[in-house]
C-alpha cells in the first residue's frame, strides 16, 4: 500500500509539473478546477491520478445523458442515410478541432475536451427545430425559457446521479454554458473571475430570460476554444451533409468564400484553424484575420439561407411541433393525476431522488423528460401514447 502511495504521488506530482512546463501563462491549469462539493469526490483532486477536467471528462462520457447522444440529430432528420452527421459525431468534431488549436496554443487540452464533448448534451429530439418547440412550450405554459446550453449543464449538474449531479468543476459547467455556436466574433476573449455565484446567477438566468444565454462568454480561454470550435466543426460538415442529400451543389457556394476558405470541409476547417492559430498566438484572446473572418460569417449567412432555413426540409415541422405539443400534455396529465404507469414515471422519475421529484414544477418535469429523448424514442413514444396498437391473433 506504501509503495503504491508513492506512486501515485509520483504521477500527481509529475502532472503538476508537466503542466507547468509546457502551457501557456494563459491556460487554465487542472489544479485550478472548483468543485462545489470537492467533499463528494472518491477521491480528492489534489491526490487524483486523474486530472481535474480530465476526470470531468471521464463522469460526462459515463454519463447516462452522453449515451443518448447516439440518436439525437445534428441538423437534418427524418433521413435514412446514416452517414449523415448525428449530434455524438458533431461533439467528436469539435473535440478533435479544439484540442488541435489548444495544442497549438499550449492551453488545457483536458478542459477543451471535457467542455466540448458535454456541451450538446441538453439538445432536444429534432435538434434546434425541437429546441425552438420546447421553448415555446415552455413560454406558453408559463415556466420561462428553454435552451440547450443551459440544458446541458442542467442534466450535469441536477438531474445525472438521479437527480445528485456528477459534481463537476465550475470551469467545465462554465464552458458548456457559454459555448453558443451560433454566435460569431471576429475575437474570443474569456471573462475571467467568475465564482459559482456569477455562474450561479448566469446560469438561472437562461431559464427565465429570452436568449439570455448568447451573452455569457466563457471565463477560460478554453472555453472560448470550444465556443470557436463548435463553429468550425458544423459549418463546413453541414455543408458536406446538404450536398449528400442533393439539398445545394458544390458550385452554389460563393466564389468569394471558396476563393478565401475553400468549398470542402477539410479545406474550410484548415483554413479557420490555422488562421486563429497564427493570430492567436501567445496571446489572451482568440482572433481570426480580417479577410478569414469575414469569409466565415458570409459561409454561416449562406448556410442559414440554403440549408437551416431550407423550406425543403420543413415539411415535416408542423407534424412534429404537435408532436411535441401531445407528449407535453399527455405528460403533465399523467403528473397531474398520479399515473404511475405512465413512461414519464416508469423512465423517468421513478430513479429520480426525493429533492428533484418535491422541488421541482411538474412542466418543468415533463421538458426535462422531452429534452433527453432522443429522436428515436420520442418518436416510440408518441407511437405508443396515440397511434392504435394490434391485439395481434388473439387476445
Amino acid at each position: 500500500m506504501k509503495q503504491k502511495d508513492e506512486i501515485f504521488s509520483k504521477i500527481v506530482l509529475h502532472n503538476l509539473q508537466r503542466e507547468r512546463k509546457i502551457l501557456s501563462r494563459y491556460a487554465c491549469k487542472n489544479n485550478k478546477g472548483v468543485r462545489k462539493y470537492p467533499n463528494r469526490e472518491k477521491t480528492p483532486d489534489r491526490e487524483n491520478i486523474r486530472p481535474t477536467f480530465f476526470h470531468d471528462t471521464d463522469k460526462i462520457i459515463h454519463s447516462l445523458a452522453y449515451s443518448r447522444y447516439i440518436d439525437k440529430t445534428q441538423v437534418f432528420y427524418l433521413i435514412e442515410d446514416d452517414h449523415i452527421t448525428h449530434r455524438v459525431l458533431h461533439v467528436q468534431f469539435v473535440s478533435k478541432i479544439g484540442r488541435v488549436i489548444g495544442r497549438c496554443l499550449k492551453l488545457n487540452e483536458d478542459l477543451i475536451e471535457a467542455i466540448s464533448l458535454g456541451h450538446d448534451l441538453g439538445h432536444s429530439p429534432y435538434g434546434h427545430d425541437g429546441e425552438a418547440i420546447l421553448h415555446k412550450l415552455c413560454r406558453d405554459n408559463g415556466i420561462g425559457c428553454f435552451c440547450h446550453n443551459a440544458q446541458s449543464v442542467r442534466f450535469l449538474m441536477e438531474i445525472e446521479q438521479k437527480g445528485e449531479g456528477l459534481n463537476l468543476s465550475l470551469q467545465v459547467l462554465d464552458g458548456i454554458l457559454s459555448h453558443n455556436g451560433e454566435m460569431l466574433n471576429k475575437e474570443y476573449k474569456p471573462n475571467c473571475g467568475k465564482t459559482w455565484e456569477i455562474f450561479e446567477e448566469e446560469y438561472k438566468k437562461c431559464f427565465t430570460e429570452e436568449n439570455d444565454g448568447k451573452k455569457i462568454y466563457p471565463m477560460t480561454i478554453e472555453g472560448c476554444v470550444v465556443r470557436i470550435s463548435d463553429i468550425i466543426a458544423y459549418i463546413g460538415r453541414d455543408i458536406e451533409d446538404a450536398i449528400t442529400l442533393k439539398l445545394i451543389k458544390r458550385k452554389d457556394i460563393p466564389e468569394e468564400i471558396r476563393k478565401t476558405i475553400g468549398d470542402s470541409n477539410d479545406k474550410i476547417i484548415n483554413a479557420l484553424v490555422l488562421d486563429l492559430i497564427e493570430n492567436s498566438y501567445d496571446k489572451d484572446y482568440l482572433a481570426f484575420s480580417e479577410d478569414i473572418f469575414k469569409a466565415l460569417n458570409e459561409l454561416r449567412k449562406f448556410n442559414y439561407e440554403k440549408i437551416y432555413h431550407n423550406p425543403k426540409i420543413k415539411t415535416q415541422s408542423h407534424k412534429i411541433e404537435n408532436v411535441f405539443k401531445q407528449l407535453f400534455e399527455k405528460y403533465y396529465q399523467d403528473l397531474e393525476n398520479g399515473n404511475s404507469d405512465s413512461p414519464i414515471y416508469q423512465y423517468f422519475l421513478k430513479e429520480m431522488n426525493d429533492n428533484y421529484q418535491n422541488n421541482t414544477d411538474k412542466k418543468r418535469i415533463v421538458i426535462d423528460f422531452i429534452a433527453g429523448m432522443t429522436d428515436d424514442f420520442f418518436n416510440t413514444q408518441y407511437k405508443e401514447s396515440f397511434v392504435p396498437q394490434s391485439y395481434g391473433y388473439s387476445l
